[in-house]
């Protein structure tokens, strides 16, 4: 959904056969000259993480004191496609999820 009154909003699902095993929403804005991530995955209660970070290419959204992620890093590439990483640390040890995304087309 393109951004309309200084927010974007954002879902995702993951879906294995006829199952929804994970879903979000999500939602982009600004307070206080910083971007905000505010996430619902999956029913979960909402988080927030601040960012760090804003290039014309990336954008670094933080929490410290959040379980797992602790960081959330947006990144366009060369070719157009954008490439969304998870970090932090998850029991103890260093953990990352990347998130490959490419631009396709709206089917009805």
């Amino acid at each position: 959904m393109r951004p309309r009154g200084a927010t974007l909003l954002g879902m995702s699902r993951t879906v294995r056969g006829d199952t929804t095993v994970e879903f979000e929403s999500m939602r982009v804005y600004e307070e206080g000259g910083r971007l905000v991530f505010a996430a619902r995955p999956s029913g979960q209660p909402p988080a927030e993480f601040r960012s760090t970070e804003v290039t014309d290419s990336s954008v670094t959204f933080a929490n410290p004191a959040h379980d797992f992620p602790q960081r959330i890093i947006y990144r366009r590439l060369p070719d157009g496609s954008l490439l969304a990483r998870i970090e932090g640390t998850r029991e103890g040890a260093a953990a990352a999820v990347n998130y490959p995304y490419r631009r396709a087309t709206c089917g009805g």
